[in-house]
C-alpha cells in the first residue's frame, strides 16, 4: 500500500473548537521509496510549514475530490489545521468551493480577512501556529459567524457521514429531514464545504473503506458503508483513488498516477 501522509494528531485548544475540526503535525525527513498518497479530503486546511531551507510559509489547501500520489520533499515540517464546515468564508473571506482542488499561498487570497491572517501567521513556524491561532481567531470569528446556517450545514455534514458503521443518508432524505430543498442543501455545501453533498458522502464512505481495509473484506466494507455491492465499491474506489482497490493495497500504481513532487499537500 502507498504511504499515506503520516500525521500526528494534536490537541485542539478549547478556544478553537467551534471553528477547527482537527489539528495535525506532519514531518518528512527522507526521500520515501514509495509514493505518498494524498487521499480525497472534505476539509479545507490552513498549513503552516517550514522547508529544508528554514523558510516559513502558510498555504490554504481546499477539499480534494480525488487522490494524488506524490514523492515527498525532504526535511519538511508542517502543522495542518482542518477548518470545520462553515468556517472558510468568515476566516478567509472566500467560499469553500473557490478553493476546491487548489493549494494557494494564504497571502495570495483576496480580501482583508486572509491578509490579516497571513500577517498573524507570517512569522510563526509550525510549532507556534496553533497558539497563534488560538489567540486571534475567537474574537475575530465570533462576530462573523452565521450560527443558524452553520448549524444547518453541520447537521447535513453529520447526516452524510459514515458514523459508527451507519452509512451516509441519501441526499434527498437528508434535505427533507433538514426541511430544505436539495438545491438549498447543495448551496450550503458549496459555500461551507466546497463539495456537493453527493461527493462529500462519497469521500466519507471511501475514507471509511480505507480505514477498514486491513481488517475486513471488500464485501464486508461495501455492506457496512452503504454500497449496493462490492462491484459498486470497486468502481467508486477506482474513480476517487485512480486505481482499483487491490492495486492500491499492494502498491501497484501506474506511472501516470504519480504527480511531480511539490511538497506536502
Amino acid at each position: 500500500m502507498p504511504n499515506t501522509v503520516a500525521r500526528q494528531a494534536l490537541p485542539t485548544p478549547e478556544a478553537l473548537r467551534p471553528w477547527v475540526a482537527g489539528i495535525g503535525a506532519l514531518s518528512v525527513d527522507g526521500g520515501p521509496t514509495e509514493p505518498f498518497a494524498h487521499l480525497p479530503e472534505t476539509a479545507t486546511k490552513v498549513i503552516v510549514r517550514t522547508g529544508a531551507d528554514g523558510v516559513h510559509g502558510t498555504l490554504v489547501v481546499g477539499p480534494r475530490a480525488r487522490a494524488l500520489y506524490r514523492r515527498g520533499r525532504r526535511h519538511v515540517r508542517c502543522t495542518e489545521v482542518l477548518l470545520a464546515p462553515g468556517t472558510v468564508r468568515p476566516l478567509l473571506g472566500v467560499s469553500a468551493v473557490e478553493l476546491a482542488g487548489r493549494a494557494v499561498a494564504l497571502a495570495d487570497l483576496p480580501g482583508p480577512a486572509a491578509g490579516r491572517l497571513a500577517r498573524d501567521l507570517g512569522r510563526l513556524g509550525p510549532a507556534e501556529a496553533v497558539a497563534g491561532l488560538a489567540e486571534v481567531l475567537p474574537e475575530r470569528l465570533a462576530a462573523d459567524s452565521d450560527g443558524p446556517r452553520t448549524e444547518l450545514l453541520r447537521a447535513g455534514v453529520a447526516a452524510l457521514s459514515v458514523r459508527a458503521g451507519h452509512p451516509p443518508g441519501r441526499v434527498s432524505e437528508v434535505a427533507r429531514e433538514l426541511a430544505v430543498s436539495e438545491r438549498q442543501l447543495r448551496y450550503l455545501f458549496a459555500e461551507g464545504v466546497g463539495l456537493s453533498p453527493k461527493h462529500f458522502a462519497r469521500i466519507t464512505r471511501l475514507r471509511a473503506v480505507l480505514d477498514g481495509a486491513s481488517t475486513a473484506s471488500w464485501a464486508e466494507l461495501a455492506a457496512a458503508t452503504g454500497y449496493f455491492d462490492q462491484a459498486h465499491l470497486s468502481a467508486d474506489f477506482r474513480t476517487l483513488m485512480g486505481v482499483p482497490p487491490r492495486s492500491y493495497v499492494t502498491g501497484r500504481l501506474p506511472r501516470a498516477a504519480l504527480c511531480p513532487s511539490s511538497g506536502p499537500r
